[in-house]
């Protein structure tokens, strides 16, 4: 299982095409992002996605979050409102998960019931040059398995608990682990679902 090291500030484009092969062909890898070590693979691909959940041990009515590359992204995936994309215009990239309504073309496995995902555009470049490279968003999740373990900072960890079972694991040097935090865009009321990382008062 491979670990590919890629420079944090200045991600090489020969790299980033290697870790994207993996994820071309179906593959999960970790990676890191502005808040913690996250385990991602091709929205599309339904069977890798299926496989992130057997790693995760979630049930699969609990979607996951995806990232894209740019705000400008997002409207293929979700409905923006006006309100919406001012607030997130601010934000991203930035360390927060929005939660907004979903459009079709999102495959159903990474929908909520309530026809709603949680989007994300990292402020972090090796995320950012991975989704542009692969053309799709990525999945994301935090690289922990329990509930009360310890987000991961480096790639040493995850290779100790996770190597077995991802296809490459990418080190873009340390991460000062944190969760995002998780704001609700629906129907322009705006609420916070989850505290983590990022300023909150804008929100509040």
């Amino acid at each position: 299982m491979p670990i590919i090291t890629i420079h944090q500030d200045n991600p090489q484009p020969r790299l980033i095409s290697q870790a994207v092969k993996y994820l071309r062909q179906g593959g999960v890898i970790c990676y890191p992002t502005d808040t913690v070590y996250g385990i991602g693979c091709d929205i599309f691909n339904q069977k890798a996605v299926k496989r992130i959940y057997r790693i995760k041990k979630r049930a699969e009515d609990k979607p996951f979050s995806f990232m894209c590359a740019d705000l400008k992204d997002l409207s293929k995936y979700c409905l923006v409102s006006n309100t919406a994309y001012r607030l997130m215009k601010k934000n991203l990239p930035g360390p927060y998960t929005f939660i907004l309504p979903t459009l079709k073309i999102v495959p159903k496995i990474m929908t909520s019931k309530q026809k709603t995902v949680g989007i994300r555009v990292p402020d972090n470049a090796i995320s950012r040059a991975l989704i542009e490279e692969l053309g799709n968003p990525i999945l994301t999740t935090s690289a922990v398995v329990g509930d009360n373990e310890e987000p991961m900072t480096e790639a040493f960890e995850i290779e100790d608990r996770l190597g077995n079972q991802v296809d490459a694991i990418i080190d873009g040097g340390q991460v000062f682990a944190a969760p995002s935090t998780i704001v609700s865009l629906l129907k322009d009321d705006i609420e916070i679902l989850r505290y983590g990382k990022g300023d909150t008062s804008q929100f509040e």
